[in-house]
């Protein structure tokens, strides 16, 4: 399955939607906070990035690429989380929103990527990150995380583990367009997978996981050959620019993020779906390449 990637001029029909939301003749859907996590290793091909495909079934981008991630679940904001790493207020400066909602945000990130990857940022202590994740007590955890028999709090709390905020990285955000029926407000972190994990081929959510150098992936999706929603594209795009997993954590450190919305503007004789102007001519470039 291949959906059109940016810049793609729009059916009128969906041009003709968002003007209904503009001029509030109809109301957007309210979005639901999710977090997703670029897990990368290193490749001679640049940063090498692990992708699930989603279940063709599944109500949201069904059969699409897409990074671990999911929707903020409310145990999340628990406060007495084990915490090693950026304190929840400096994540609220870094992911533009309220201290609350960051600390959920970044327990979003790691649980998420445990359940659908196996790997987990979490250590002993703020110097150590847990080395395999296979076992099978593990996977049992694993599991009573995602089916929400067991909170992340009391996973930590019991395996006498932190979370490892400081191996996370802050990368972008993106809000759904208005005219969406299923809406997202998605922080888009980074990460490198830890020395002695592996990931495993886990999630009910994904009929299929793959390792792929990012830029590998964007091509595979320019050809058709790998469907992706456009956010997972340019970041796809974007990360695949770098040549090390270090150099995007390296840029991550000192990225702050605001909420991009994507809305139609201008394109040729018809319209398309905006994107964030640093992207722009990464993209260009591309085109032209």
């Amino acid at each position: 399955m291949q959906i059109p990637l940016p810049p793609v001029p729009l059916p009128a029909s969906v041009v003709e939607d968002a003007r209904a939301y503009a001029d509030g003749t109809r109301t957007a859907v309210e979005p639901r906070d999710a977090a997703t996590v670029i897990l990368m290793r290193a490749s001679d091909q640049g940063p090498d990035v692990y992708y699930m495909r989603r279940q063709v079934s599944m109500d949201f981008a069904a059969g699409m690429a897409v990074f671990p991630g999911g929707g903020v679940d409310p145990r999340d904001f628990d406060t007495e989380v084990a915490w090693a790493g950026p304190t929840p207020e400096q994540w609220a400066a870094r992911l533009g929103c309220d201290e609350e909602t960051a600390r959920a945000l970044v327990c979003t990130a790691v649980r998420e990527t445990f359940e659908e990857s196996g790997v987990l940022l979490a250590g002993a202590s703020a110097s150590e990150v847990v080395a395999d994740t296979t076992a099978e007590d593990w996977e049992a955890d694993r599991v009573a995380l995602e089916t929400r028999e067991l909170a992340m709090t009391d996973f930590l709390t019991r395996r006498g583990l932190v979370l490892r905020t400081d191996l996370l990285g802050v990368w972008d955000a993106w809000l759904t367009p208005v005219f969406e029926p299923r809406r997202y407000r998605t922080w888009f972190f980074v990460a490198v997978l830890p020395e002695g994990q592996r990931t495993r081929d886990v999630s009910s959510e994904s009929s299929s996981v793959v390792w792929l150098p990012a830029r590998v992936a964007a091509d595979q999706a320019d050809a058709g050959e790998l469907a992706m929603m456009p956010p997972t594209y340019l970041t796809s795009m974007e990360v695949g620019s770098f040549a090390t997993p270090d150099e995007v954590l390296a840029v991550a450190a000192d990225r702050s993020v605001e909420m991009f919305t994507p809305s139609v503007e201008p394109i040729g004789d018809g319209f398309t779906l905006s994107m964030p102007d640093r992207l722009r001519p990464v993209l260009a470039a591309r085109r032209s390449g």
